[in-house]
């Protein structure tokens, strides 16, 4: 609602991070992947939610309802692309088996290490297993971009058994990316990341490159 985040993108870092944080299942509000504001006036209270019974309607969902159709045929240009990002996001949910795994915080390495342009607005963690390595990191802010080389420790490389510079592929993302993990003389790595406002990237690291 616009009480809440104030534009339903603004909540995308949020749901990147609780969506992989964890083995947790992941939980939408109704209505949520569609930027339902729940701005309507049923005559009582305040209008800063949806309804449980049928004083009023949902717009936002009842466009993507689409007469029974549930194909987004009436939904806004911005209704459509939330739904895809959730629809993407929450697909990875549980095909990548990676978020099944084991979770390293990079938030501290960066701190520790005072990374240039890594601050208070980004988050980095990875989620791992043995098929699978994952780097997620998130932009907050709503109006600054992020542009920083993000360190990952050669304890985590070790654990990856990485000997080479890798490809990465943002899984967020239907077109092909170029970045790559580099990998350093004393057996760490690092990744150049920039990001815009309210961006996420989970980086998957190839198994060949």
């Amino acid at each position: 609602t616009v009480d809440f985040a104030g534009n339903p993108f603004n909540a995308l870092p949020a749901m990147v991070v609780s969506t992989t944080l964890s083995r947790s299942p992941t939980l939408l509000y109704f209505g949520q992947d569609v930027g339902e504001s729940g701005a309507e006036n049923a005559g009582f209270g305040q209008p800063t939610r949806t309804s449980i019974f049928d004083y009023v309607g949902v717009p936002a969902h009842q466009r993507w309802m689409n007469n029974g159709k549930f194909d987004g045929g009436q939904s806004t240009s911005d209704e459509k692309t939330l739904r895809a990002y959730y629809q993407t996001l929450l697909n990875l949910n549980h095909t990548a088996t990676a978020l099944q795994g084991e979770y390293v915080e990079l938030d501290t390495l960066q701190r520790q290490l005072n990374t240039q342009g890594y601050d208070d607005e980004v988050f980095a963690f990875s989620r791992f297993n043995e098929v699978q390595q994952l780097i997620i990191v998130s932009n907050f802010s709503q109006s600054h971009s992020k542009q920083f080389t993000l360190q990952l420790p050669n304890t985590l490389i070790q654990t990856w058994q990485i000997s080479s510079n890798k490809k990465l592929t943002d899984l967020l993302k239907s077109t092909p990316q170029n970045q790559q993990l580099i990998l350093h003389k004393d057996g760490s790595a690092s990744v150049d990341i920039e990001l815009a406002p309210l961006q996420s990237v989970i980086l998957n690291v190839a198994n060949k490159a």
